[in-house]
């Protein structure tokens, strides 16, 4: 069995321990806010994300920028030249454009290593959906399994990836395009809060409206008691972006079920953030369907 790497970006929103203790390659990403561009590399980051939060919430704005198809192939080209073959694990193509980039780096790379496999992965996923996905393949490849058994694993499974989330500001979803003006003015007016989750095609949908914070939070919980499969047994993520208390208290409701379950809070990124707003809270597991 042939060396292999796996690689994903900054809009997995792994937590760094995570990230460290598997070596994952990770290619950073950028994003500007108020004139000024900063680096995304969640490995070593020195973004104080409360600071980026406190910002968007004082009316700054963020823009973000996609990897594009010179990165990618830097990032991948020194496995292969080292004689290593590659899995990229990439966000939804819904989403951003950046797996077409992938795409034109693939067609690149496999012409100038012919001998060498190198498997792009689109996960329909965003956030830490994508990050569940990459997560469960390093662990796949930690037990010993092939490139290609964990990129068969990944094809069973992708759509078993539930993303389930609130945000508290509508303004987010509606400066991009997810909500109209209309909408995020009258959900403000009423206090609604959006429940959203990504669908099999890998795009974002808004699937209930609840009335108050604390409602939509307990609409997470629903969605795992409705499809997760077997919470006890799994490794279940929690993001949230500067909503720690509101993540804690969801993963205590989860525990009280689920006692055994593994739980793990984790940060969502500028890139994510950006466009989610702050407030916002994500919940990510294996269900029987998305």
């Amino acid at each position: 069995m042939n060396k292999y790497t796996i690689i994903t970006d900054s809009t997995c929103d792994l937590p760094a321990e995570i990230i460290k203790k598997f070596s994952l390659e990770v290619i950073p990403m950028t994003y500007t806010m108020d004139g000024k561009d900063a680096f995304i590399d969640p490995r070593n980051s020195d973004i104080d994300l409360k600071e980026f939060y406190a910002k968007l919430r004082n009316g700054s704005m963020a823009s973000t920028s996609m990897i594009n198809s010179h990165q990618y192939e830097v990032a991948i080209e020194k496995f292969l030249k080292a004689g290593e073959d590659v899995l990229v694990i990439n966000f939804s193509s819904a989403l951003s454009g950046g797996f077409n980039c992938l795409s034109l780096a693939k067609e690149a790379l496999t012409e100038k290593y012919p001998e060498r496999q190198l498997i792009i992965f689109d996960t329909k996923s965003a956030s830490t959906g994508e990050g569940l996905l990459v997560y469960k393949a390093l662990l796949e490849k930690e037990n010993g399994k092939s490139l290609e058994e964990v990129v068969q694993w990944l094809k069973d499974n992708y759509l078993k990836v539930c993303h389930w989330f609130t945000v508290e500001d509508l303004d987010f979803l509606k400066r991009g395009g997810r909500l109209s003006g209309s909408v995020a003015f009258i959900g403000r007016l009423l206090k609604i809060k959006p429940v959203l989750h990504v669908d099999d095609e890998g795009r974002l949908v808004s699937v209930k409206k609840a009335i108050g914070r604390q409602r939509s939070m307990e609409e997470l919980l629903s969605a795992l008691k409705e499809t997760g499969t077997e919470p006890n047994e799994q490794t279940i993520f929690i993001s949230q972006a500067d909503a720690i208390d509101d993540a804690n208290w969801l993963k205590d409701q989860i525990l009280e079920t689920y006692p055994k379950a593994q739980i793990v809070i984790g940060n969502i990124g500028p890139v994510i953030g950006a466009h989610s707003g702050p407030g916002t809270l994500a919940l990510f597991f294996m269900g029987t369907k998305r």
